[in-house]
């Protein structure tokens, strides 16, 4: 009997705790609010604007364009997945998970991690070997025609008759590519806990 007293005290002192650990209406709105602007942002920078921008522009243009965006668009999800993992980490202690928290959990740290390398890393590299190219590309009269795909001839023959600049064009392929492949996975993880957020409303 006594035994039992004790297990019931310890739930109850174990509901207690979860329910005065319950987020208030402010916080759920605004860790969705802020888990919707990231994911829209990433959304329409990579799926909308730059494809409608690479089909309108010169190449140049395109690559300014990029330049001046993309600095803002990385730091933006770098501070948004800091808040969506603050949020998440302070409702959803170590002690107190169970697995669906914990793949969030390391869903939100990835979505941070791969925002991080590009704001840090992949997005400054990237910009500066592509300003590097367009000097070379600008000396050739190259880079003002619309469209990516526009005298690919001129530019392979460039890359053929300039190592520096086929260097650079290597170096930026790599970076770029790493760029891309840091954001699709940080795009992945956002849509994963949006989906897991919107299933899951009255908690966050």
């Amino acid at each position: 009997m006594k035994a039992h007293c004790v297990f019931v005290v310890c739930v109850l002192q174990r509901d207690t705790m979860a329910a005065e650990g319950e987020p208030a209406d402010l916080v759920k709105v605004l860790h969705l609010l802020v888990l919707s602007f990231c994911w829209g942002m990433q959304v329409w920078v990579s799926f909308i604007a730059g494809i409608v921008l690479v089909r309108q522009v010169s190449r140049h243009t395109f690559g300014l364009v990029q330049s001046k965006l993309f600095p803002v668009y990385f730091y933006c999800l770098l501070g948004s997945n800091v808040v969506s993992l603050a949020v998440h980490a302070v409702y959803h202690p170590c002690d107190l998970l169970d697995w669906h928290g914990s793949a969030q959990m390391l869903l939100y740290f990835a979505a941070l991690l791969t925002a991080g390398l590009n704001a840090r890393w992949l997005g400054p590299a990237a910009t500066a070997v592509m300003f590097q190219m367009r000097e070379v590309e600008k000396e050739h009269g190259l880079g003002d025609q619309i469209g990516l795909g526009s005298q690919s001839e001129a530019y392979a023959k460039l890359r053929e008759q300039d190592p520096k600049y086929k260097a650079c064009k290597g170096a930026f392929g790599r970076y770029h590519g790493l760029s891309n492949l840091c954001n699709l996975i940080g795009f992945i993880c956002t849509t994963a806990n949006l989906i897991y957020t919107a299933l899951n409303l009255s908690t966050i």
